[in-house]
């Protein structure tokens, strides 16, 4: 297609932080659309550590584009320095926080939000962690009209992907950050469309279907055994590659050992390959019922069984279980749960 885009070009404010917003701003740098700056927020770490990488800092900067850094975007130094900017929309995508409505009417045609679930579904900060683990079949992202709650604006655009039955948080995150550059730049089309009805844009979300996605935290990685088979054998996938799903093995006579749960199964899926029957109650949670290099089948709390095929020891590298079965002896009496103390970490 040659000559100009017929179509209205807005002045943008991209705010983001998290690497699931680099495509979208990719295609925006590269639209008609010009990106006045990006929003993003400061580095913070823990004492002696480095802050973790900022993704969208670095896209910036490479697109030779200002970076604005404020320790509170809702405060009014920072509402005033993006009004400045004078934005038609401001596009925000895994960002952190929520905006104000004093900071929303910087633009004139407020903001919109690139979210990775099929909104109302999983509100919150680890949408895909937990479609994966609630054991959703069906995911995908959406763009939103913003308002100043938390993710319950107007419907604009989404897409639906199944979630692949091995498929962990990190590999569904990068496929739905793909489909950002499309569904952004179809949503800023529909916006501006001049035969669009005049009204809000978009449709409203059904409260009645809320689910929360809260931001996970370390704590959240320790197997609880007492919960059902199904939800544990998800673990690994939905917090792979943070905080990880982490139990401790106990041996009679020995130090517990910390391990990452890297891979596992629930023991019915693993029946044809000589799986433990369900053991009901009699079999406490956390209960190493056998332990062969096919896998480490334990006892949860619904009666069903995990079946560990992988793992990272502490200090370690990744294993299949029978490497890491070489020199132990995980028999009767071997558990697996909470640390020394009942620590977690």
């Amino acid at each position: 297609m040659t000559g100009a885009d017929p179509r209205r070009a807005l002045r943008l404010v991209v705010m983001g932080t998290g690497p699931f917003a680099v495509p979208m701003f990719g295609a925006l740098v590269d639209s008609r659309h010009a990106v006045a700056a990006l929003v993003t927020r400061p580095d913070r770490a823990a004492p002696g550590r480095r802050p973790p990488p900022n993704p969208m800092r670095a896209a910036a900067l490479a697109a030779g584009g200002p970076v604005l850094e404020p320790a509170d975007v809702n405060a009014a130094e920072a509402t005033d320095a993006v009004a400045r900017l004078e934005p038609d929309l401001l596009v925000v995508c895994d960002y952190g926080r929520i905006l104000a409505p004093a900071l929303l009417a910087t633009a004139a045609l407020g903001g919109i939000n690139l979210h990775g679930s099929l909104l109302p579904r999983h509100r919150g900060a680890a949408p895909v962690q937990w479609a994966i683990l609630e054991g959703d079949r069906i995911t995908g992202a959406c763009v939103i009209h913003m308002t100043p709650a938390l993710d319950a604006g107007r419907v604009i655009l989404a897409r639906s992907t199944p979630i692949g039955p091995r498929e962990t948080a990190a590999d569904l995150e990068a496929r739905l950050a793909a489909f950002g550059p499309e569904l952004v730049l179809a949503a800023i089309d529909e916006l501006v469309r001049p035969d669009r009805p005049s009204g809000p844009c978009g449709t409203p979300q059904d409260e009645a279907l809320v689910t929360r996605a809260p931001r996970l935290t370390k704590a959240d990685g320790l197997i609880d055994w007492s919960q059902p088979a199904a939800r544990i054998a998800r673990l690994p996938r939905a917090l792979d590659p943070w905080p990880r799903a982490t139990t401790f093995l106990r041996l009679p006579g020995h130090a517990p050992l910390r391990l990452v749960v890297a891979e596992a199964e629930e023991g019915g899926a693993a029946a044809g390959q000589g799986a433990a029957p369900r053991q009901g109650p009699s079999a406490a949670p956390g209960t190493i019922l056998r332990a062969s290099p096919e896998g480490i089948e334990v006892a949860c709390g619904d009666g069903g069984t995990v079946v560990v095929t992988r793992v990272v020891p502490e200090g370690k590298r990744p294993m299949a279980v029978g490497e890491f079965l070489l020199g132990r002896h995980v028999g009767p009496g071997a558990t697996l749960g909470p640390g020394a103390g009942g620590a977690a970490f």
